[in-house]
């Protein structure tokens, strides 16, 4: 059985995710939070999170792990969508109407993608 704690830091983190319109790093997510949970606890919250298909993760320029709502998924989950890394201020954005195309040789099987264009966004140009 879950714990209250755990179900309050899971519900903060959820609301969280889904009030910002930009993607969230685990240290940005901790600072938000106030000392509501220790950092492992939020690990274990994101992964759950993630298992559940509400969020999904992306990898900015700079390595750093991003976290973000999954608004425009359906019944299946699906990131094919670009995300924005911008290089001056280092916000993480999800362009959900800008889809990426490629073409892979014959034979090859995509089961996960994660394009990140890096560059400045509006506000740092």
């Amino acid at each position: 059985m879950k714990s209250a704690r755990t179900t309050t830091a899971k519900t903060e983190i959820q609301e969280l995710i889904i009030s910002s319109s930009v993607a969230l790093s685990h240290s940005e997510i901790q600072k938000s939070l106030e000392g509501l949970c220790d950092r492992v606890s939020i690990y274990r919250v994101l992964e759950r999170l993630m298992e559940e298909g509400v969020i999904h993760k992306i990898v900015n320029v700079d390595g750093v792990v991003k976290n973000a709502w999954c608004h425009s998924c359906s019944a299946k989950h699906c990131h094919n969508h670009i995300h924005f890394s911008c290089q001056k201020c280092k916000v993480v954005t999800c362009l959900d109407n800008v889809e990426p195309s490629f073409k892979l040789p014959k034979n090859y099987k995509v089961s996960e993608m994660n394009f990140t264009l890096p560059g400045l966004c509006p506000q740092c140009s």
